[in-house]
């Protein structure tokens, strides 16, 4: 079988429903390579299915009703969140494949779960995998579903369907920048379409030519403990409030960007981690601990920005006055691990990131940007291959401590670089969510 994220409906009969079902009515198999995401066991035949009976017609109003929020909004624990997300939301009576679809922005991942057996429901799904493809490809699936499903309808002669006006809006809204940068924010706010409060996109919107489209939707991703979005007012005024003088100019530069993995081409935390390892071998730095002074150096900062206990209630970043001779970083947490790790993540989103203007923020969100920042810090203060020479497969708590201690990182740094490169369990790191989140 091909490789890449394929839809396929073999078209059955169905003698209720409305005209849309009828025609639409399927064997719909949802298939990642030669693995079938949709495979069931159907009790009341007694067989497996990769193809169990649906709604392609459903499926595909679904798919385009939240076309934007699937594609860009991570991972959040919003309690809405499921509805755009999960498939197991679609009703119409079906029984739909236990799938979860989210973006990190460059990554869509389908992760397919196990279904518990129900006396009242015959078809079990029985697929745990998770399916990571980059986004164009997410893109041209869905694409290439929803049209098909449409080819359907025309040759059963019904038209001006729910999903024709849905799917027409979305194309429209996607050949047109100003509308796509709109959708774009709204999905990063958690919202469906038209939902998002207008005077905040107008704000993102007014922001984004100041400080630069990416960085505002990183911070529209980022939900304030109150609930709100930072505007850059609210940014200016935390650099000025609780800020500390930066030279960009002075700050290191990455002779070996160019060689770095093409953004969204591997996971994140992989192009973080190669930017990571760039840098110690292009600064001499081996494996040994990085000082706070060697760390606010390549920054351009001096060292008092480790030292002192300045911290911002909501997030770490940069605001650069020139892109060159003046900034001011603000960092979010107290702690001095917390500090050197805030402080790395802004510099691995200025070398190894993708920004467009003068905001560099790092946000609790799960975007391939904000995740590939934690790598680099992870990798940079706490190089891997040194934490696997000192814990010699030993994954204790208290050999986990050690190593923290010895890089002056958090013990969830040290974990998290073993999730990555497969040493222990994601469930060791914070279960279901954090697992997908690290993809």
């Amino acid at each position: 079988m091909t490789a890449g994220l394929f839809i396929e409906a073999d078209w059955e009969t169905l003698e209720r429903g409305t005209a849309q079902e009828r025609a639409c009515f399927s064997a719909l198999g949802i298939r990642y390579g030669n693995v079938w995401l949709s495979e069931a066991d159907d009790n009341f035949v007694n067989r497996i299915r990769q193809k169990p009976h649906l709604s392609a017609y459903r499926l595909a109003e679904w798919l385009a009703w939240n076309w934007w929020r699937l594609r860009w909004e991570p991972r959040t624990r919003m309690p809405d969140w499921a509805l755009a997300h999960r498939m197991t939301t679609i009703g119409g009576g079906f029984i739909w494949p236990n799938i979860t679809i989210f973006s990190d922005g460059e990554r869509v991942m389908l992760l397919a779960k196990p279904t518990q057996p129900l006396p009242q429901e015959p078809l079990r799904y029985i697929v745990d995998l998770a399916a990571v493809v980059r986004a164009g490809e997410f893109e041209n699936s869905i694409d290439r579903f929803i049209e098909l499903v449409i080819g359907k309808l025309r040759a059963e002669n019904i038209v001006n369907t729910n999903l024709d006006q849905i799917w027409a809006s979305v194309c429209a809204e996607r050949a047109d920048p100003a509308a796509s940068a709109r959708r774009r924010f709204e999905a990063m706010l958690g919202c469906d379409p038209d939902e998002a409060s207008e005077v905040t996109i107008e704000q993102l919107v007014a922001d984004s030519e100041s400080l630069g489209e990416k960085a505002m939707n990183e911070i529209a991703a980022h939900k304030t403990k109150a609930g709100g979005v930072l505007s850059a007012k609210q940014l200016c005024e935390a650099a000025a409030a609780n800020g500390y003088d930066a030279t960009p100019g002075n700050a290191v530069k990455l002779a070996a960007k160019a060689s770095l993995s093409p953004v969204g081409q591997v996971p994140a935390w992989e192009r973080g981690a190669e930017a990571a390892k760039a840098l110690r071998l292009q600064e001499h730095l081996g494996a040994a601990p990085i000082s706070n002074d060697k760390l606010a150096d390549m920054m351009g900062v001096t060292r008092v920005v480790i030292s002192e206990r300045s911290a911002s209630p909501e997030l770490s970043f940069e605001l650069d006055d020139d892109r060159e001779r003046s900034g001011r970083i603000v960092l979010r947490s107290k702690w001095e691990a917390g500090r050197r790790f805030g402080l790395s993540r802004l510099l691995g989103d200025r070398l190894a990131g993708d920004g467009d203007g003068r905001l560099f923020p790092a946000t609790r969100a799960d975007t391939y940007r904000q995740k590939m920042q934690r790598a680099f810090a992870a990798e940079l203060l706490c190089p891997f291959d040194a934490v696997e020479d000192m814990l010699h497969n030993d994954y204790s708590s208290e050999s986990i401590e050690d190593v923290a201690q010895h890089f002056t990182v958090s013990e969830r740094t040290v974990r998290t670089l073993l999730v990555n490169h497969g040493c222990i369990d994601r469930e060791d790191l914070e279960g279901d969510f954090k697992s997908a989140a690290a993809a």
